[in-house]
């Protein structure tokens, strides 16, 4: 069983900064990719950034040159730097993972975090 835990999520005003993390821990054996996701309220879920265990990023276009997503592969472990925030980065955001399982039959996982709310506004 794998576990994600988000934190970081807050209130800034415009032009502010927020750096969100994500733990995943329990029954993990590797981690091949994780990344964050946002809905906002009457909106679609999006993805934000991803990143491979390897190093390889991905970004959505409207937070490119702001946001820089990073991870700690010993500790399992992805953050989400965001600079220059705007209030249409107000959303919730879920942290994501997947993987293979340490349990026994090694089974391949794709985990969701519970949601932080990331609030820009004046």
């Amino acid at each position: 069983q794998v576990q994600l835990v988000e934190s970081g999520g807050g209130s800034v005003q415009p032009g502010g900064s927020l750096r969100l993390s994500c733990a995943a821990s329990g029954t993990i054996f590797s981690i091949h990719k994780m990344g964050w996701y946002r809905q906002a309220p009457g909106e679609q879920r999006e993805l934000v950034a991803t990143i491979t265990r390897g190093g390889s990023t991905n970004y959505v276009d409207s937070v490119k040159g702001r946001f820089t997503i990073s991870s700690d592969n010993a500790k399992n472990t992805v953050y989400l730097q965001m600079n220059s925030l705007k209030p249409e980065d107000t959303a919730v955001y879920y942290c994501n993972a997947e993987g293979r399982s340490s349990e026994w039959a090694r089974a391949l996982f794709n985990g969701w975090g519970q949601g932080t709310q990331v609030t820009v506004s004046s």
